[in-house]
């Protein structure tokens, strides 16, 4: 019998995802979030100092579309050349590039604009929901899943995993800090790119039980 698409554990994720993001545009839209963004923005603002403020515009940096670009081509390459993994590689570029697409038609729709209390850098265009937010979360979830895979070893396993959180939380962080977002926008973007993100997984993991069931019956009738 052929693998019909089944309830797992990332469908639901998938769908918890969802209903949180649509809680929080409701809350944005409602302008019932303003005392919340307003609090936590005031709380990481007030550890402003030289060094972290170098150290946010590090993070945003290693969140901008170049780099994201670039670490996300070496993943290509990576993927193709060293681990022959076509359809990895197929599953990779859809969630990174998929994930861009996504956020520019959200800011379309959502149209909000960007905070304007205490900026460290300038930006331009909307705010909601936070691109570089929703790109970490695409990009290092993606290769953590990736890479998680072929790794042997627990440690391995739990330091891939480890490294990219703290990527995913800092370059968001970075965000609210040079106040360029509202924290809703990067929670925002962090659920939008994890609803994306976990349906692909979901496709992905039937998609590999198809392959497999096709590959046995070719081995049957052969």
């Amino acid at each position: 019998m052929i693998p019909k698409l089944k309830i797992t554990y990332v469908l639901i994720l998938c769908i918890l995802s969802l209903i949180c993001f649509s809680l929080v545009a409701t809350l944005i839209q409602g302008q019932r979030i303003v005392q919340f963004d307003h609090n936590v923005i005031t709380f990481i603002q007030g550890m402003e100092s030289p060094g972290l403020t170098l150290l946010m515009k590090v993070f945003t940096f290693i969140g901008s579309t170049p780099i994201v670009v670039v670490i996300a081509l070496s993943a290509i390459l990576f993927l193709y050349f060293v681990l022959h993994h076509r359809y990895e590689l197929i599953f990779f570029i859809a969630i990174v590039a998929g994930t861009a697409i996504i956020n520019l038609l959200l800011k379309l729709y959502f149209v909000r604009q960007r905070p304007d209390l205490h900026r460290l850098i300038q930006e331009t265009g909307y705010s909601f929901p936070s691109g570089h937010s929703m790109e970490a979360f695409a990009l290092y979830s993606s290769l953590a899943f990736l890479l998680w895979r072929h790794l042997s070893t627990r440690l391995g396993r739990s330091i891939i995993i480890i490294l990219c959180v703290v990527m995913i939380i800092l370059i968001g962080m970075s965000r609210i800090y040079l106040g360029v977002h509202y924290p809703s926008d990067v929670i925002g973007g962090y659920l939008a790119s994890g609803v994306y993100f976990t349906f692909g997984v979901w496709l992905f993991q039937w998609y590999k039980e198809y392959r497999d069931y096709t590959n046995k019956a070719k081995q049957k009738t052969s």
